[in-house]
């Protein structure tokens, strides 16, 4: 209780200081307000950069093996001229794949056709991208169907000409909304409309479903070599939900090597890709990015609680009569040296509560303006203000350790 009283004490005679010298407290908060607004704010953009990254990263699958001819992550000297002599994966890979596998949930054979044009009666769509899969793909891949239905295993075995396109191709092409049923005409045949995907919109690594037309692959085997290095052909090997990456990972590649003839020791002739490759190399830049606006923001509060120590000790040299008064009836070094730490604290916490209010209006503006929900987290807040505990309380020490060893009758008989 004791201790308490004190500090309640403390806290209204550092209010009382603040509040009488408005314009030096002002002054005193502005390093402060700037270093913890830019520690808290650049926290928040890589939380925020990370959790839509994230989103992203996930529609990839948490438990889906890519296997592609080029990896995602290039080594420090990339030996392009090695991946350019690679085959792209072939049917004959994913047949072995999908007859030999243990691990596999559902395995896709994929390819990509870009920059078409669209054309329904008067209307066009330019730039849609053309998929031809077979028909695993709705269990490799993460999407949801806004009307219609995907292809049956009939429609996919025999090459039926039926499509599932994009919220934007189907918003353009048919402005009516009745898309379910239309004929519109792909690589010079008409192909029927049985479903129309969820609106995404484009996420930070370019991935959607809104501008895309998705094919049975037996449909385009008709019209065009799916297995061309031009149609970039990939296979997508989702592992049961009880396995591990890892252990998806290893079956794959054994498999592939094994139906490529590579010998032992000798290197793979194909990517094997995953989303925690991207995982990692982001979780690096955003380690650097924290780093680099800490010691932006460290130094920015460390400059103002040089100005708040500065302040402190004029704040001392200004109330040195009243120290002097409080000690001769009795005020113990502790409490002077109590009143003074407080006021230090009070200052850094104020101004990191107001960088954290700007921080805050910045949310709203990011919001209005881009579209984007910035990542507050709380965490990040403890973490501004407890910067701003110790930034005040070692600002104070030095200012009020002075304070405390003051000669009471020396002290009084300062003007």
């Amino acid at each position: 209780m004791i201790i308490l009283k004190l500090i309640r004490e403390s806290f209204l005679f550092a209010y009382d200081a603040l509040r009488q010298n408005k314009l030096r407290t002002m002054l005193s908060l502005l390093g402060v307000t700037i270093g913890i607004f830019t520690i808290i704010a650049v926290s928040s953009a890589v939380d925020t950069l990370r959790n839509n990254l994230q989103k992203s990263v996930n529609k990839l699958g948490s438990n889906s093996i890519y296997i592609q001819k080029w990896p995602w992550v290039g080594e420090e000297n990339f030996p392009w001229w090695k991946y350019m002599q690679r085959p792209v994966p072939k049917l004959r890979d994913f047949d072995q794949i999908t007859r030999r596998s243990q691990t596999a949930k559902a395995i896709s054979y994929e390819i990509s056709i870009d920059n078409r044009t669209v054309k329904y009666g008067s209307n066009t769509v330019d730039g849609a991208q053309i998929d031809a899969v077979s028909h695993d793909h709705d269990k490799t891949w993460n999407f949801d169907l806004q009307d219609g239905r995907y292809f049956t295993e009939i429609e996919s075995r025999t090459g039926a000409p039926v499509t599932v396109i994009g919220a934007d191709i189907a918003s353009n092409l048919f402005p009516d909304g009745n898309a379910l049923g239309k004929q519109i005409k792909i690589m010079g045949r008409k192909i029927t409309i049985i479903g129309v995907f969820t609106k995404e919109g484009k996420d930070m690594l370019g991935i959607t479903s809104d501008n895309e037309i998705l094919l049975p692959l037996n449909f385009a085997k008709n019209v065009i070599d799916i297995e061309s290095d031009k149609y970039g052909p990939q296979i997508v090997v989702r592992g049961k939900d009880n396995l591990t990456d890892v252990e998806v990972e290893s079956e794959v590649r054994g498999i592939m090597r094994s139906v490529h003839s590579i010998r032992p020791g000798a290197e793979d002739d194909f990517s094997l890709n995953k989303s925690t490759i991207l995982t990692n190399q982001l979780d690096k830049v955003f380690g650097v990015l924290n780093k680099v606006g800490f010691v932006i923001g460290i130094f920015s509060v460390l400059v103002g609680g040089f100005g708040i120590a500065n302040i402190m000790f004029v704040s001392v040299k200004e109330r040195t009569n009243i120290i002097g008064i409080q000690k001769s009836l009795g005020a113990k070094n502790y409490f002077i040296m109590l009143q003074f730490l407080i006021e230090a604290v009070a200052l850094c916490i104020l101004g990191g509560l107001i960088g954290l209010f700007f921080v805050y209006l910045i949310t709203f503006a990011v919001k209005a303006i881009f579209d984007v929900q910035v990542v507050l987290d709380v965490a990040n807040i403890i973490y501004g203000i407890g910067i701003s505990v110790v930034i005040g309380m070692f600002s104070g020490i030095l200012p009020a350790w002075f304070a405390a060893k003051l000669d009471p009758v020396e002290a009084i008989r300062t003007n």
